[in-house]
């Protein structure tokens, strides 16, 4: 056979693109050359091909080798190509079966000893596998429980090249070898949090249900102690649990991420980055494979970013957009990467520098201009794309040292907002959206479900006003559908409209 062919995975973000690998033989000055666009990365893997195939005890014809990966405009990151093309390049010889390999997806990358090594990504590139209509691939030992993820795809775990070689029909001995492991630790479950472990602050529990039953995006202003952090920690516990295909594309991104993927986890996901994190850190970035920030590790679940005002407001500012759209484009030389950001955002600050500003009893020693650049620090446009505003104050003693606990546990929080959102998805059956947050405002200012003057009179004020702008009175209308849901009533009221226009800015209706 003078040339052979196989199959293997390229990613750009999570979107995974079929690769053809085409092994050629020609009667050339000998050699090795792998064409098509790879990265520094995957140019190396000749040298690691040759010793893997040399030390399985397999033949490598010593004519020029020509490797070509289709299409050729596309580009190629990372080592995991590297079992896919030794596949093909030994196959030159006519000691595999032609066919077997034609129908594979092989994905790894390979250790010198001809060991099959882990690669982050394997569950996003069977995935495109499976939609591509193959049936059968071959994973690294270490990543086959994130490979069965995928249903309907035949996986093999392959521990060494020698092993693959013989499934695709080598007469050669395998011998027994221990398997390469992944290099990471596995997933730490964050603990739930019960929300009757809150004190007083009854206002503030009943905005993070809001929050949680529409998935708006909030923001608690207030002094340190006030409890800002510990109701955040609340909010993914009454989270319904994740649908089994969110919990697919979360597991495909904690795939890319290199972590440990052996099981569908239905716990949306928690991300607090350090305030010192920086615009890559959040929203992705590398130079040449792009791995996803924070803001797309915290898809379909909760990104907290606590002292909000610390964060750089470079950093911040890059929320804006993905906060609209819901994902994240990250250009490079030569590419586009794009990754969903469908995430709900909590910020926690202070109301300055020392926190004291506005605090009964308390001395606030910041001069009026730093408690301007502090609060200045979430710029305007951001603050228009958060649906909550929150103050929340310190508990009084009398109540910090009450018996009772608070009249709400996590469990009662997680039905009522269950409840609401399966509401708000029967009323948005046959639309592109499952939650209030994420209805176009042009829907409910023009369609059926318009309100009536008299209800949207204190709204239509606020606009005329200048104190609110069309997105800030979008919000408002997607907050009083959220707070219909959770009344279990058919429409938004004035109380209901009254109640959102106080949370988005704190206005009396």
């Amino acid at each position: 056979m003078k040339t052979a062919r196989t199959w293997a995975v390229a990613l750009t973000g999570v979107d995974g693109h079929l690769v053809e690998i085409e092994a050629d033989v020609s009667n050339q000055t000998p050699g090795f050359k792998i064409v098509g666009l790879p990265d520094k990365a995957l140019g190396e893997a000749a040298q690691r091909v040759h010793n893997a195939v040399t030390n399985a005890e397999l033949e490598l014809t010593r004519r020029r080798l020509t490797v070509n990966l289709s299409p050729a405009s596309l580009p190629k990151h990372g080592s995991g190509f590297d079992l896919g093309i030794a596949i093909s390049a030994v196959a030159t010889g006519g000691v595999l079966d032609a066919a077997s390999i034609a129908r594979t997806v092989h994905i790894g990358e390979l250790g010198l000893d001809g060991r099959v090594r882990p690669v982050p990504g394997v569950l996003p590139s069977v995935f495109a596998a499976a939609r591509a209509g193959f049936d059968r691939v071959v994973v690294p030992h270490a990543n086959a429980a994130e490979a069965r993820l995928v249903p309907g795809m035949q996986v093999r775990a392959a521990t060494t090249l020698a092993e693959v070689a013989m499934w695709h029909g080598a007469d050669i001995a395998v011998a027994d070898v221990e398997p390469v492991t992944a290099a990471v630790a596995p997933r730490s479950v964050p603990e739930v949090l019960d929300l009757a472990d809150v004190v007083g602050q009854e206002e503030a529990v009943e905005a993070l249900i809001v929050a949680a039953a529409g998935g708006h995006h909030l923001l608690m202003s207030g002094p340190p102690g006030a409890g800002k952090t510990m109701l955040a920690r609340r909010l993914p516990g009454i989270l319904p649990p994740l649908t089994e295909d969110a919990a697919l594309e979360v597991a495909s991104i904690r795939s890319l991420s290199g972590a440990a993927v052996d099981v569908l986890d239905d716990m949306p996901p928690w991300e607090a980055p350090h305030h010192s994190a920086s615009v890559a850190a959040l929203v992705g970035g590398g130079s040449r494979g792009v791995r996803p920030g924070a803001i797309v590790r915290a898809h379909r679940g909760i990104l907290f970013l606590d002292e909000a005002a610390e964060f750089s407001r470079v950093a911040l500012d890059a929320l804006r957009q993905p906060l609209e759209s819901g994902s994240i484009d990250i250009d490079r030389a030569g590419f586009r990467a794009r990754f969903p950001a469908r995430f709900q955002l909590a910020l926690a600050t202070n109301p300055c520098p020392c926190g004291n500003y506005g605090v009964r009893g308390a001395e606030c020693i910041c001069p009026p201009i730093a408690i301007r650049r502090y609060s200045a620090r979430l710029s305007g446009p951001l603050r228009d794309r958060i649906d909550i505003d929150l103050q929340v104050a310190r508990v009084a003693a009398s109540r910090a040292t009450a018996p009772e606990r608070s009249g709400t546990t996590t469990a009662q929080a997680q039905g009522r907002v269950q409840t609401a959102r399966e509401r708000a998805e029967r009323r948005w059956t046959n639309t592109p959206w499952t939650v209030n947050a994420e209805v176009a405002g042009s829907y409910l200012r023009q369609g059926d479900l318009r309100l009536s003057t008299d209800v949207r009179a204190p709204l239509d004020r606020a606009l005329e006003r200048g104190l609110l702008t069309l997105r800030g009175y979008d919000r408002v209308l997607r907050l009083a559908w959220t707070m219909a849901d959770l009344a279990e009533v058919e429409r938004p009221g004035r109380d209901e409209l009254g109640r959102a226009l106080f949370l988005k800015k704190g206005l009396i209706a």
